[in-house]
């Protein structure tokens, strides 16, 4: 692991700078999305495993905030792929990345105003903010194929995650401080609330932007702008699929385990507070040991990725992640059912920014370089599509039966079908069918 921080382009200032933006962003991925915002929409803003009456029924508030993140998924596939696209075709990366970050922090801003009812504007503002995250993200990964050469995308992509975690974690720590020992800061007890959570949030993704913002620079040459050109875009990669056959196993497979994955974070910190009734700040610790479970494993899964390949390291990843759902519907079968979560915690850090990392790198590896936006928006917005899946599964099965074990266990479906599918995918073969790989004519 001695080489982890060196690159071919010996360019750690742009790595760095690029990696701050994932150091920064990450609150929202942690604060909002996975941790304290989630537990207080799901627990107190749409009322609790009681919930609300809508249409005549009663809707668990887990399963309406599931439904907002699905919601939230369909709004960034149905807006990104037209400015995905742009960003390559116009060299447009850097602003449609500003553009998307600027939304999400000031919808992560408008979170703070929130308290209990208002489940209908919160969960707007919710799709909002995560519309901002997403989206920038689908500009964020594009850049990588700008700052770093073949052979080091699995390093900087292991980077980027682990300065993700790492950023994730500390505003996590530091709104611990701010709920559960505010003198520490000067300040009398009670005096903070997940409110002001909320804002530090935004404030920690508006300020780590800039260090991108001021040194990216793309080093394509710079193209005229159509929207027609959007839409012939992604048509090619559509055409494409077929000329890519590892790369299409790919991406089918990954549209499977990456939803399941994703809704396993989101829904973790509901689990523990309705099904073991963990307190917030029981929850803050339990994800900051996550988080730095995750910075290690982020960094010794892109050492595997270099040492073995991309794909096996994802499928260890992902045997991993079918007995977090399996342990989890089945949570306190060795009698402590709070150790339990512990430990499920302390796998699941070991693989979550592996498995995505070394996804990211393997994309990056089976994606055509000459046509490297096109599909890495065509990717990514298919990627949103399926996201909205997971979670509206997961939402239906605890409506249903009551049960947040039962929605934990009805993920398990998308990483076994995900590993069945990368299990064939040849990474060797796929990168010479990459290289060879000429676009159909428009």
């Amino acid at each position: 692991m001695a080489g982890l921080f060196s690159f071919s382009r010996r360019n750690p200032g742009q790595v760095a700078a690029w990696a701050t933006y994932d150091f920064g962003n990450s609150a929202f991925a942690t604060t909002i999305l996975a941790v304290i915002f989630n537990k207080y929409y799901a627990g107190v803003i749409a009322g609790g495993a009681a919930g609300i009456e809508l249409f005549g029924a009663r809707v668990p508030g887990a399963t309406i905030f599931s439904f907002f993140v699905s919601a939230s998924m369909i709004l960034v596939a149905l807006f990104g792929p037209i400015l995905s696209a742009l960003s390559d075709l116009g060299q447009l990366k850097r602003r449609m990345l500003l553009i998307h970050a600027a939304v999400g922090i000031a919808a992560t801003g408008m979170l703070a105003t929130l308290y209990a009812g208002d489940w209908l504007i919160g969960g707007l503002w919710f799709m909002f903010a995560q519309f901002g995250f997403a989206g920038g993200n689908i500009f964020y990964n594009a850049m990588l194929l700008d700052i770093a050469d073949p052979v080091d995308y699995a390093k900087v992509s292991s980077v980027g995650w682990a300065w993700g975690y790492l950023g994730g974690g500390l505003l996590l720590a530091l709104n611990l401080v701010m709920l559960q020992y505010p003198q520490l800061l000067g300040a009398a007890p009670g005096t903070f609330t997940v409110q002001h959570c909320f804002l530090t949030a935004a404030v920690w993704w508006g300020v780590f932007t800039l260090p991108l913002a001021f040194s990216y620079r793309a080093p394509v040459e710079r193209r005229a702008v159509r929207i027609a050109d959007a839409f012939r875009a992604l048509s090619r990669s559509v055409k494409g699929l077929k000329k890519l056959p590892n790369f299409a196993r790919f991406f089918f497979a990954y549209l499977l385990y990456n939803d399941g994955v994703e809704t396993v974070i989101v829904m973790a910190s509901i689990f523990g507070d309705q099904e073991l009734k963990l307190a917030t700040g029981e929850l803050v610790l339990f994800f900051l040991m996550v988080q730095g479970v995750a910075f290690l494993g982020s960094l010794v899964f892109g050492w595997l990725a270099n040492r073995f390949d991309n794909r096996r390291a994802i499928l260890i990843g992902i045997s991993i992640w079918s007995i977090v759902s399996l342990w989890g519907w089945q949570l306190g079968w060795l009698g402590n059912a709070r150790l339990e979560y512990w430990y499920l915690g302390v796998l699941a850090g070991l693989v979550m920014g592996g498995t995505q990392a070394a996804s990211r790198s393997l994309q990056a590896v089976l994606i055509p370089p000459r046509q490297s936006a096109e599909f890495f928006s065509f990717f990514a917005i298919s990627g949103k599509f399926a996201s909205a899946v997971g979670p509206a599964i997961f939402g239906l099965a605890v409506w249903i039966t009551g049960s947040l074990r039962t929605g934990m266990l009805s993920l398990l479906i998308f990483f076994v079908l995900g590993a069945w599918l990368l299990w064939s995918v040849s990474e060797e073969r796929g990168r010479a069918e990459a290289l060879a790989f000429e676009p159909s004519s428009d």
